[in-house]
């Protein structure tokens, strides 16, 4: 790699270490990441429900050519479709900590480059689109500082317009707002995860929203349940469709054999959801 003369410098009297894998930065960066660490990013590979985007096991093949999650044929979603770019694991899912939760807000621009190029990849996309991110209660804002699904939002509509200088895209926030504040979901049932998101959206000028295309954006899909509420929240507000993308997507297979991740990330029972209340995480290294 070609490093200017400042960075090579820099890097041998100040070295830093990447936060994620420990190894020496080669070069100055606004994010303490490692080029090796963002390479680390891997797309969702394997056959893929092309609704919600779910993984599809033997069971979940029908006679219909579309394929389906059991989830999706039982209850259609309110939504498109929703894509993701990878697995919510291992270098993506410390990126995702790294945004979330320690606020390094640069993260975003490189994901939602990512982001990006998945919605990017849906056929028959609506070229004019009101780009929503998932709204946090406000005391959550306030205590946070920023939106995570925003920042990664404008960060995905940059990426796009770059692309498809021919679409016209807008970045819509108060269009869709959280009137309560609800309970983690985190380690929530699918069940759970619904009643607790009950009514918590709304959309407070319908005529804004009617008869748009809409394109949901938030950092994590992992049962659905907040996509379908804010989905329901905008159609019922009159949107004319909704598309979802999500930075990661956590998967039934990945919550029954966790990857083994450094000792001070958050505990996978305090971070995801599970799939039934009997489910308990496979300890780490198994």
């Amino acid at each position: 790699m070609l490093r200017s003369p400042v960075d090579s410098l820099c890097c041998a009297l100040f070295p830093a270490p990447c936060r994620l894998c420990g190894e020496s930065l080669l070069r100055f960066s606004g994010i303490p990441v490692c080029d090796s660490c963002w390479k680390q990013l891997p797309e969702q590979s394997g056959w893929l429900c092309t609704i919600c985007g779910e993984t599809l096991g033997i069971q979940d093949f029908g006679a219909s050519e579309v394929l389906r999650c059991r989830a999706c044929r039982v209850a259609t979603p309110p939504f498109e479709r929703a894509v993701a770019h990878g697995l919510y694991q291992d270098t993506l899912r410390a990126l995702l900590h790294l945004l979330k939760y320690d606020g390094m807000e640069p993260v975003a621009d490189h994901l939602g480059g990512l982001l990006a190029r998945q919605v990017l990849a849906i056929e028959n996309l609506p070229p004019s689109m009101m780009v929503v991110p998932v709204p946090l209660f406000r005391g959550k804002r306030r205590q946070r500082g920023f939106n995570q699904a925003e920042a990664l939002a404008r960060s995905a509509v940059k990426a796009m317009r770059r692309a498809r200088p021919d679409w016209t895209l807008t970045v819509a926030t108060g269009v869709l707002e959280r009137r309560r504040s609800t309970q983690s979901q985190a380690g929530l049932t699918p069940h759970q995860r619904r009643a607790n998101l009950r009514g918590a959206f709304f959309a407070p000028a319908p005529a804004k929203i009617k008869g748009a295309d809409i394109l949901l954006v938030d950092d994590i899909y992992t049962t659905g349940a907040t996509a379908r509420a804010c989905a329901q929240a905008l159609r019922r507000a009159g949107a004319r469709s909704v598309y979802v993308a999500t930075v990661a997507r956590a998967q039934r297979q990945e919550m029954i054999q966790p990857p083994v991740l450094p000792a001070m990330e958050v505990p996978m029972h305090e971070d995801v959801a599970f799939w039934d209340s009997g489910f308990v995480p496979a300890a780490r290294g198994v």
